[in-house]
């Protein structure tokens, strides 16, 4: 299923919101405004392909205090900075917070459409990754503990009889383990659990 882009606009200057949505509007992506963080918050939605164009000044919750009740949230929705009052250490933390851009006003619109793009790509990456690690937690409570820890031992790259030794079992007792644990993950390879593996919160 493949979703439309959608970009939330949060700034509290109606021209600015006017002028945003027209904008993007012509390259088919479809907009939602609003003028403060709290009516942000109480509607926005975490979906692939969407992504938000944040003021840092605002009355109330202001731009950074929003990204970080986002995270607070855990809501994995990329954000870009638009402010006509930027500075350096702002500039560093709103990045080190994981903001994709940190635009001036005033920006052209190549510039902004460029950065649109790249947090819509962002966007679809991380709802790729959140399915993956759903997946890969689902296939993890799938096994038994001991076929847990035969998976952990084998995707440190041990063979089967060190794991074995370690776990107090015969080495076809683990080959038997380890066959289920393939076959429950769908994975083929060593490699693939061990992707599953760090996916699905067991080893990081």
């Amino acid at each position: 299923m493949t979703h439309q882009a959608m970009v939330y606009v949060v700034d509290d200057d109606p021209a600015v919101r006017d002028s945003l949505a027209l904008l993007l509007e012509q390259e088919d992506i479809a907009v939602e405004t609003f003028n403060d963080a709290e009516g942000f918050l109480a509607a926005c939605r975490s979906e692939p392909r969407r992504c938000a164009i944040v003021d840092i000044r605002m009355p109330g919750m202001d731009g950074m205090q929003l990204q970080a009740e986002l995270a607070r949230r855990a809501i994995p929705l990329p954000v870009i900075f638009l402010t006509g009052h930027g500075t350096v250490p702002m500039t560093v933390r709103a990045i080190k917070a994981g903001a994709i851009d940190f635009l001036v006003k005033p920006v052209s619109g190549s510039a902004l459409l460029e950065s649109v793009q790249a947090a819509l790509a962002e966007s679809e990456r991380l709802s790729q990754q959140s399915v993956e690690c759903q997946t890969a937690a689902m296939c993890i409570a799938s096994l038994t503990e001991r076929e847990r820890e035969v998976m952990l031992l084998a995707v440190e790259g041990l063979p089967n009889k060190e794991i074995g030794r370690r776990l107090g079992i015969s080495h076809r007792t683990v080959e038997i383990h380890k066959g289920r644990v393939m076959t429950k993950t769908g994975a083929d390879t060593v490699l693939d659990l061990a992707r599953i593996a760090e996916a699905g919160g067991l080893r990081s």
